[in-house]
């Protein structure tokens, strides 16, 4: 993790710091799911607006920035996802690929909140870059989402009019559990004011699908190769919350979406609490495992 990432804006250090002197409770973390969507770099018209969901090729994420107005990481560079909606654990929604019970496993979950996380990490995706890990059936994805229906839903989606379980039973779908793959796990550091419980997810971006510029959260979206992302990271172009920018180095080790799908299975999934070392007036971001991470 960079130097630019461990040091707090000031008033985040206060409160740090309160905390450390025991002025601060820790909040309850709201449980979350983000998704990180990949694509291979393009290599024709950079425009088309992509891709075609194939495996091989470079990888590139999709990142927005999250509008300034918001109060949790506003400005800041961010992965599609959000909180659950309680009714994403509705056991009538249709699902495909892996069960609830192997996900809480891999989850380290319950059966309920692995429903919840899951289909929040596809409703998430759909509500701020248009694209759907569904299909009508086990072994398809929905292709096209041009029809100005597809539209509507997202919004009533996202204004919460519309339950995902709902959705998907008005258009015969079911959540492709098996496009998504187990990446990270963070929780938001206890000494912040908004904290989150946040599971981090891989997919690649199906065949057919766009991404579209539709989250009312971000002021811009963008496609980067993990490299390219962290060097406007360090170079002070763009900013980004420590999770985001972990991930970004992991990634950039990769040559393809296969090769970093391939990864999955070996990784060691724990939760990753980032601390605030205080000393004297000097607070520091800190990782499990770094000097000065507090013990227990």
């Amino acid at each position: 993790m960079t130097d630019r990432l461990r040091v707090l804006p000031a008033a985040l250090a206060e409160r740090a710091k309160r905390y450390a002197a025991g002025g601060v409770a820790p909040v309850q973390p709201r449980p979350a799911a983000t998704v990180v969507l990949l694509r291979p770099t393009p290599t024709t018209d950079p425009t088309a607006g992509q891709m075609t969901g194939h495996t091989s090729g470079q990888p590139e994420v999709y990142l927005l920035r999250r509008a300034r107005s918001m109060a949790f990481a506003g400005g800041m560079y961010a992965f599609p996802g959000g909180s659950v909606d309680p009714r994403d654990a509705d056991q009538q929604l249709g699902w495909a690929g892996p069960s609830p019970s192997v996900w809480a496993d891999r989850l380290g979950s319950s059966e309920a909140e692995a429903r919840m996380l899951v289909c929040a990490a596809v409703r998430e995706t759909f509500e701020e870059s248009g694209v759907l890990l569904a299909g009508l059936s086990d072994d398809s994805v929905v292709a096209d989402l041009s029809d100005p229906g597809w539209e509507r839903d997202r919004r009533a989606l996202v204004d919460r009019e519309l339950a995902f379980s709902d959705f998907l039973a008005q258009r015969g779908l079911v959540v492709r559990t098996d496009l998504l793959a187990l990446w990270a796990h963070w929780i938001t550091p206890e000494f912040e004011e908004r904290r989150y419980d946040t599971r981090f997810f891989l997919a690649a971006l199906p065949a057919g699908q766009l991404t579209q510029d539709v989250s009312g959260e971000a002021d811009e979206v963008c496609w980067l190769a993990p490299a390219e992302a962290l060097a406007g990271l360090q170079q002070g172009q763009i900013r980004m919350l420590p999770p985001t920018a972990v991930t970004l180095a992991e990634l950039a080790g990769y040559r393809s979406i296969a090769d970093v799908l391939a990864a999955v299975p070996g990784r060691d999934i724990r939760p990753i609490t980032p601390a605030a070392l205080v000393r004297g007036d000097t607070v520091r971001l800190v990782l499990p495992g770094e000097d000065g991470y507090p013990d227990g």
